[in-house]
């Protein structure tokens, strides 16, 4: 049996395809989901999701939202979501390396807080575009 997904994005709906598995990066860390998983609402970090699909493992970016699980349905509401497709690796390399050195020079607490959230969102990118790379 297989998990119908579905990725809602503000403007558009971003993914609706069936999958075998899926790893979703929440607030507490990574949780696999497969058929018949149980009913859940969990919160999402910013982070990279991973959909197996048959063998293939297609990583998309999510920017922060809700997961719902239930009934092999997954329904992941974000802000934004970008897949390698969409993501120039040159650009989101350089995006990184700049949001890394932001937070490493972050003095004060509102400074941290906006660097690690640019760093979060610059760092998933680059992973997505690594993964397909590999």
């Amino acid at each position: 049996m297989t998990l119908q997904v579905c990725i809602m994005t503000p403007d558009r709906i971003f993914l609706n395809d069936q999958a075998e598995e899926i790893i979703l990066p929440t607030n507490t860390g990574q949780m696999g989901v497969l058929s018949n998983h149980a009913p859940l609402i969990t919160a999402l970090d910013i982070g990279v999701t991973l959909i197996r699909s048959k063998t293939d493992w297609n990583p998309v970016a999510l920017m922060g939202g809700f997961a719902l699980v239930k009934d092999n349905q997954i329904t992941i509401l974000v802000n934004e979501a970008d897949s390698a497709t969409e993501i120039k690796s040159d650009e989101a390399e350089s995006a990184f390396e700049v949001a890394k050195l932001k937070l490493e020079q972050a003095v004060d607490e509102k400074q941290r807080v906006e660097a690690t959230f640019q760093f979060k969102r610059a760092r998933a990118r680059y992973q997505v575009v690594k993964q397909l790379a590999l």
